[in-house]
């Protein structure tokens, strides 16, 4: 490894990283991120329901950092069994030796049906399954890793929450969507409010080319907001997951977020 690998490597120290959604789009972008900036002997545990992509990261970053130990999971984070074979694959793959970093990224989430408007949410089963996978499982997922890694001298435990634009501001035909990622960013508030040693932060990556926005502009049932996302999508004015990845590294690196914080791309 030459110099400048070396001080790459060297800049989230030795620990355990987990990014939830990392088969594709934002979080497989910030998992290829990351990898290089683990100390030896770090692990990083990729997890999404995605069995195919996650291998094939799995393998990429094996090879592109043969000193970390790298495990993709696939696994549903609505489902207990789930949620307590990520905890366990953690767990295990944190080793011998002193630890500086848990790091945990909840990107994992879904955009829901967007082709709906309020009043045609009627069935609780549906909106319950929603509310499961992109609620539920990032407060359960998260509480449980911070008691599997309890706070020690030394250690820098920092929890990120994917958040959105929709967060704070209403689209019309996303009433799954905003209200899931407004009540994460309140949900990691009062994380950051009851819990002073860890590291909290909502980033909102902004306006993303990924599979998620082709569902947005495609299927939104607001016609205004489909012109919207089809104009920035042919004019160029959406953003690279790599671009808005490496701010996100940026502010974890620099590490001078007030905890809790809701920070969005456009911000910095």
């Amino acid at each position: 490894m030459d110099g400048e690998a070396g001080e790459r490597a060297a800049g989230l120290g030795r620990g355990v990283v987990i990014v939830t959604g990392a088969s594709r789009g934002f979080g497989r972008s910030l998992a290829r991120l990351l990898a290089p900036r683990l100390a030896p002997g770090s692990a990083l545990l990729l997890v999404a329901r995605s069995a195919a992509a996650l291998e094939q990261l799995e393998g990429e970053l094996r090879a592109a950092c043969p000193t970390l130990r790298v495990r993709g999971l696939p696994a549903n984070l609505a489902s207990d069994d789930g949620l307590q074979r990520v905890v366990h694959a953690a767990r295990e793959l944190r080793g011998d030796g002193p630890m500086e970093r848990l790091l945990l990224v909840n990107n994992a989430a879904s955009l829901g049906d967007v082709s709906k408007s309020f009043l045609d949410f009627t069935s609780p089963g549906e909106v319950n399954a929603y509310l499961a996978f992109n609620i539920t499982s990032a407060l359960c997922l998260t509480s449980s890793l911070l008691k599997a890694f309890p706070a020690q001298p030394g250690l820098c435990r920092t929890v990120v929450n994917v958040s959105s634009l929709c967060a704070l501001k209403p689209f019309q035909s996303w009433t799954l969507y905003c209200t899931g990622k407004a009540a994460r960013d309140m949900m990691f508030q009062v994380l950051a409010a009851e819990e002073l040693g860890v590291r909290v932060l909502s980033y909102a990556p902004g306006p993303l080319d990924t599979d998620m926005q082709e569902e947005a502009r495609t299927r939104s049932g607001n016609l205004e907001l489909r012109k919207r996302f089809l104009h920035m999508k042919e004019h160029g004015q959406l953003l690279d997951c790599d671009i808005s990845s490496q701010k996100l590294l940026d502010l974890l690196l620099a590490n001078t977020f007030e905890s809790g914080a809701h920070v969005d791309f456009y911000d910095i």
